[in-house]
């Protein structure tokens, strides 16, 4: 199979696992095991910052590059560490053109934080699980407090200031049965381009030997899926709420990724990873320069290079790196082969691949069963949507029209 990855994103974790909450769901806390060194040295330092900017700029064979900051959480390494970023990139830059994406909990971002993001054209994708009672079920400090008005108190610097932000919401067990209630809230607070992400983590009865419990789907031990998870068709029914009611009243005003990514894929375009045939475009760096196939198998195994020693197109296409993204479709369930909405979800994330298939193999998707219940009820109508946009329809006669035809 020729898979030769050209195009990429390179997304770094600067603080690696460090956080200033505690998120009772949050897989990647736990990952501070696999590098116990930086318990006191987990900031990236100047070298290897150096050098992801240098080399993510100079081997992106198109004229944009995005960085895309992450954790943990970013804006524990304070604003000098993005200031000195800013300025080598404009060192290597040359005339390609630079995307700064920065994901927080917003916790720490104040009018401070809130210039400095807008001067530089940062895009902020806040993490936030809804109003208070959903935001407050799992994002908690690590004394077990509300986060919600330090989140809204950031916010409001970022408005304040003009910030560009987006907003993306874990759907777990808790905020999955309020579908509206999370919905509005979130155009509430003025966010027009929202991401669900779905969440489901199995636990291990016992740590492996690098001291993790949150396990890999190959995992074959004993095992259950954690309380957090959301339950699979409960995904689906929560997407179709907010979809019916999205294609009804905001469709061309607000943007949900989910719905966006469906209708591109659709299209026969490259879309999200999740929906995608294959994964490996979507790589990370940690803080101390290590390089992972995926950031969802941060595990010794799928780790690659370190952007202190090696190219990054040369590890994106080692046979390692290769078979890690073929697998999305080599090892696609039996059940998804015939599956009429198997085009559009092409067996999901497969970090997700764990429940037993008709054939006895475990690589179903968790997922399988919400993302046809969605999907099912929902392509007809981005099919005609699909239809009148092609025939430049406006939004506001595309709405009334799939009203009148669908609901």
């Amino acid at each position: 199979m020729n898979n030769r990855i050209e195009h990429f994103q390179l997304m770094a974790k600067p603080s690696g696992a460090v956080c200033n909450i505690d998120c009772s769901y949050c897989f990647y806390l736990e990952k501070e095991h696999l590098y116990p060194e930086r318990k006191s040295h987990w900031k990236m330092d100047s070298v290897t910052l150096e050098n992801y900017i240098k080399k993510n700029i100079k081997e992106h064979k198109d004229d944009v590059v995005d960085f895309m900051w992450q954790g943990g959480e970013p804006t524990l390494l304070g604003i000098d560490f993005y200031k000195d970023a800013i300025r080598l990139q404009n060192i290597y830059k040359e005339r390609k053109h630079i995307n700064n994406y920065f994901q927080t909990n917003g916790i720490n971002i104040n009018d401070e934080w809130a210039k400095f993001l807008k001067e530089n054209n940062f895009l902020v994708g806040l993490s936030i699980d809804g109003d208070r009672i959903s935001n407050d079920s799992h994002r908690k400090t690590r004394s077990g407090k509300s986060t919600f008005d330090a989140l809204m108190s950031g916010l409001a610097s970022l408005k304040k200031f003009k910030v560009e932000f987006n907003t993306l919401t874990v759907v777990n067990s808790e905020n999955v049965k309020r579908p509206m209630d999370v919905y509005n809230f979130l155009k509430r607070i003025g966010s027009q381009y929202i991401q669900f992400i779905p969440l489901v983590e199995r636990k291990s009865s016992l740590a492996d030997e690098n001291g993790l419990t949150l396990i890999k789907p190959d995992f074959i031990g004993k095992s259950e899926v954690t309380e957090w998870s959301s339950p699979s068709k409960a995904y689906g029914n929560f997407l179709n709420t907010i979809f019916d009611h999205w294609v009804q009243n905001d469709l061309g005003s607000t943007f949900v990724m989910n719905f966006e990514q469906t209708m591109t894929k659709m299209l026969g375009r490259p879309s999200g990873c999740v929906i995608n045939e294959t994964c490996g475009g979507n790589i990370i760096i940690e803080a101390n320069g290590d390089i992972y196939s995926c950031d969802h198998f941060v595990y010794p195994e799928n780790k690659i290079g370190n952007i202190n020693k090696d190219d990054l197109l040369p590890i994106l296409n080692s046979e390692q790196h290769i078979d890690f993204s073929n697998q999305k479709q080599t090892n696609l369930s039996v059940d998804c082969v015939d599956c009429i909405v198997r085009p559009v979800c092409n067996g999901g994330c497969p970090k997700h691949r764990f429940l037993i298939s008709s054939n006895g193999k475990p690589n179903k998707n968790y997922f399988c069963s919400g993302y046809y219940t969605h999907l099912h009820h929902a392509t007809p109508i981005m099919s005609e949507i699909i239809t009148l946009l092609q025939k430049n329809t406006t939004s506001t006669k595309i709405r009334k029209n799939i009203k009148s035809k669908f609901f």
